[in-house]
């Protein structure tokens, strides 16, 4: 199966293209956006000292790029079978190549039919984002950005980078924040506290954090005397963050709410995505003094 980022889903539909893989026969899925392509296995050079997911490096047209076995991040028998596949992806301004045992299908469906993960399988440190529940079996999405960040902690956000911003006061400020990596909630409520914004109300999926903003606009005459900007990641379970930002602004109270992007998926080819549902800002993951520099601007 031969796949390139040709992904024709209208922006703000709140469905998704997953990319479905096999490890040890369980099923997995990876957003077709962050597939590049996906290639026959090729010779691996180890690298010494490397983390213990990664086997080694490949050239790739020019390009010498790593290759994380998925068996190894998942704790199961690594093994090298015939239909064993390679898939190139890019996301976080990186580039990637994740060994898997099959890859078998792709499946469009809406973010509503994925489940958040059991209490089990939550957690700062949890690798799964959503539970796509089939038949007779389910497809697990896994939390890429997070396995990449164990892999290599400077690819993350880094609250030092606030710090060289000075001292700063935003307490009066709200923001609304949907983001559904606890991981990643933690590390930016961290920065954002270390920003002066100390007053951020988190939500694991955009269909909660557009609850919440109903309630409150219901509850106040004017949205923005309550709230003063919307941070929004784009893959969440129930409603992604290209459909919140366009029931955002198609909300006669809402409207008038900016929304920032702020996601891995933020590249030149898909930047349109965010712009066509009204999105004010998008900032690629993981720049945080970016991101903060465009709240100071928006939220005046």
């Amino acid at each position: 199966m031969n796949h390139t980022n040709g992904i024709l889903l209208e922006s703000g539909t709140n469905e998704l293209e997953i990319v479905e893989f096999e490890v040890q026969h369980n099923k997995f899925g990876i957003n077709v956006i962050k597939v590049k392509e996906i290639i026959q296995p090729k010779t691996v050079i180890p690298v010494p000292h490397s983390h213990p997911y990664v086997k080694g490096l490949i050239q790739l047209r020019g390009e010498v790029l790593p290759v994380v076995d998925m068996a190894r991040v998942l704790g199961v028998k690594e093994e090298e079978t015939a239909t064993s596949k390679y898939i190139v992806s890019e996301f976080n301004q990186q580039k990637v190549i994740f060994h898997v045992h099959n890859v078998t299908q792709i499946h469009r469906i809406s973010w509503d039919q994925i489940d958040k993960p059991s209490e089990v399988y939550t957690g700062v440190h949890s690798g799964i984002i959503g539970v796509i529940k089939q038949q007779e079996s389910m497809i697990l999405l896994l939390d890429f950005e997070s396995i990449m960040l164990e892999i290599n902690p400077e690819t993350g956000i880094r609250v030092e980078q606030v710090k060289k911003l000075g001292p700063r006061e935003r307490s009066n400020k709200k923001i609304v924040a949907a983001e559904d990596s606890p991981l990643l909630r933690k590390l930016l409520n961290d920065t954002l506290k270390e920003a002066g914004y100390e007053d951020v109300e988190f939500f694991e999926n955009g269909a909660d954090a557009f609850r919440y903003l109903e309630s409150v606009a219901e509850e106040s005459g004017d949205i923005k005397d309550s709230v003063q900007l919307v941070l929004t990641d784009i893959e969440m379970p129930q409603m992604d963050g290209h459909h919140l930002t366009k029931r955002i602004k198609s909300h006669p109270k809402l409207q008038a709410l900016p929304v920032i992007i702020f996601s891995s998926l933020i590249t030149n080819d898909l930047k349109h995505k965010g712009e066509m549902v009204g999105a004010e800002d998008q900032i690629s993951k993981p720049e945080i003094a970016e991101l903060i520099l465009k709240i100071d601007q928006h939220i005046l």
